[in-house]
């Protein structure tokens, strides 16, 4: 499967920094650093998108592209 990029949202705080993926309600991640935050956000969107494939397996659903 292609690889997909996805833009995030990248906030440093006190703690280290948050990251969030507006294009994913809800995922979200942290991290000291900027570095370790981007990996972790990894994880979060591989995590997210196989709970809506499973997701969708359950239910009779279609995948259909559409161009814009």
């Amino acid at each position: 499967m292609a690889a997909i990029k996805y833009r995030v949202v990248l906030l440093k705080s006190e703690e280290g920094y948050a990251v969030s993926v507006p294009g994913l309600p809800g995922c979200h991640s942290e991290g000291e650093t900027e570095a370790e935050a981007l990996e972790n956000i990894k994880d979060a969107i591989r995590d997210y998108v196989e709970v809506v494939r499973e997701l969708n397996q359950e239910s009779d659903v279609r995948e259909v592209e559409v161009e814009v």
